[in-house]
């Protein structure tokens, strides 16, 4: 396990809220960056402190590997950045009492890397840090500070071991004998953005719309037009999603439930009822509102998915 520090100034609410690192692969001259670098050394199980305005707000642990991917939506922060970078997956705890590093300056500065440090040692923010790496004692020290205990984080936020770096996705291609196909394209750029469109679904959804059901692990980001049907833009739209239990994806997939402008559950005359009983999902939920984009998606999906 490693330890690293993120600022957050401008993305804090959206890589938080959404459960993601992202940054361009290069500076705008198209030079390489340690901290952008930085991105392709975490790993599953590192544990990331988050810093913005001052304080150490959160703590995550990393869910994946880097991967290739479309920048997220940031509402115009980071204009400047390019379109493609590097994405991790994180999961965060926003702490119960965030503190400001300058007031541990005493303990925190003898811990700090002489190269690449998050902040000055007169505890002061450094511009252009991104990511960068901790020692050991200083990330258990900043665990100590969040009242927070390492094994307890990965017990609750560690992922489940499912492919998501480049190389495992080689070895499920390999191991499919997908080498070359269409259907390897096909699956290569679906992995690739589904993360930035996951973290864009987290951003207007936070629950399953029927089970009620928050914690991400148990939920899928299910496209409301599926992705063989969407152009570029919309396969990463959040708009173009919900947050879905796994057998309520299944129905909302296959077409076999929608919703309707108002939020009322539509079920299709070919789904037998005994499914919708034994699952516990009543025809009667109203699921709540939903964008403009979202029900401009949601008509597609009614007219083209949904079983009538």
């Amino acid at each position: 396990m490693r330890y690293w520090w993120v600022n957050q100034n401008q993305t804090y609410r959206f890589e938080v809220g959404a459960g993601f690192l992202w940054s361009p692969k290069t500076r705008s001259d198209g030079g390489r960056n340690y901290f952008y670098d930085s991105m392709t050394e975490v790993a599953p199980g590192d544990i990331v402190f988050s810093y913005a305005e001052s304080m150490i707000k959160a703590v995550g642990v990393v869910q994946g590997s880097a991967t290739t991917s479309p920048k997220p939506d940031f509402a115009g922060a980071g204009e400047k950045w390019s379109q493609e970078g590097w994405y991790v997956e994180v999961e965060y705890l926003e702490i119960a009492k965030p503190f400001r590093p300058k007031d541990y300056i005493n303990i925190i500065a003898p811990l700090l890397n002489e190269k690449y440090a998050p902040i000055q040692k007169s505890g002061n923010g450094l511009q252009g840090v991104y990511l960068t790496e901790l020692s050991t004692e200083l990330g258990q020290l900043l665990l100590n500070l969040s009242n927070l205990d390492a094994n307890w984080l990965l017990d609750t936020y560690r992922a489940p071991n499912e492919p998501n770096s480049e190389y495992e996705l080689s070895i499920e291609l390999q191991a499919r004998q997908l080498q070359g196909s269409p259907e390897k394209i096909q699956i290569i750029k679906s992995r690739r953005g589904q993360g930035v469109f996951k973290a864009n679904v987290r951003l207007i959804e936070r629950q399953c719309r029927v089970t009620g059901v928050t914690n991400i692990r148990h939920l899928r980001a299910s496209h409301i037009k599926p992705w063989s049907l969407s152009n570029d833009e919309e396969k990463i739209d959040g708009n173009n999603g919900l947050l879905l239990s796994p057998h309520v994806d299944h129905l909302f997939d296959l077409g076999f439930i929608s919703f309707l402008k108002d939020g009322q559950i539509e079920v299709s005359k070919e789904l037998n009822p005994e499914v919708l009983e034994r699952w516990s999902i009543s025809s009667n939920r109203n699921v709540g509102s939903f964008t403009p984009k979202q029900q401009q998606f949601l008509e597609f999906h009614r007219s083209e998915i949904f079983q009538k």
